[in-house]
């Protein structure tokens, strides 16, 4: 197995960062971006697509800048999806995107559904959770943009879990 054992653990754990970020407080840190990149490029190293894997971080990053451009997607979406894509060998590439697609809508779905149901809670929150929640809330309220990144770390873990494509 080699590296990619501890790799694989590494770009979970950046995941995980990278979602709990953006949750709270709508930005991606670069630094956690370039580690995926850097996970992901030796993961495919490991497999000899390291170059096939190069590639297509730059086929994904033009799109992902003009996405960002159009004002679609924020900035740290755009440096992290061309970041992920390594993370996925080359050929399940599509496979990913389409993890990625399905996680933005489940994540979209509640945002729509509760935009408008929503109360601020009675009392100031004490708690972690209870203060994202109500920075959550006041989001909603305002119309203000989803934590995409929390769709994009989870369809980036589907390739992670299963390299070998065995889920349905």
């Amino acid at each position: 197995m080699g590296m990619s054992g501890p790799l694989t653990v590494m770009a979970v754990l950046l995941l995980a960062l990278v979602a709990l970020h953006d949750l709270a407080l709508r930005t991606i840190p670069d630094s956690a971006s370039l580690g995926l990149l850097g996970c992901g490029l030796a993961l495919r190293l490991g497999d000899g697509q390291a170059g096939q894997a190069l590639a297509l971080v730059a086929l994904l990053a033009l799109p992902a800048l003009l996405l960002w451009r159009l004002g679609w997607i924020g900035g740290g979406d755009a440096k992290l999806l061309p970041a992920i894509a390594p993370l996925a060998a080359p050929e399940a590439l599509p496979d990913l995107l389409l993890a990625i697609a399905v996680a933005g809508g489940l994540l979209a779905l509640p945002y729509l559904l509760a935009r408008r149901r929503l109360a601020l809670p009675a009392r100031p929150p004490t708690t972690l959770s209870a203060r994202l929640w109500r920075a959550e809330c006041r989001r909603l309220r305002r119309g203000g943009p989803l934590p995409y990144a929390v769709a994009i770390a989870a369809g980036a873990l589907l390739p992670l879990l299963d390299p070998n494509g065995m889920l349905p």
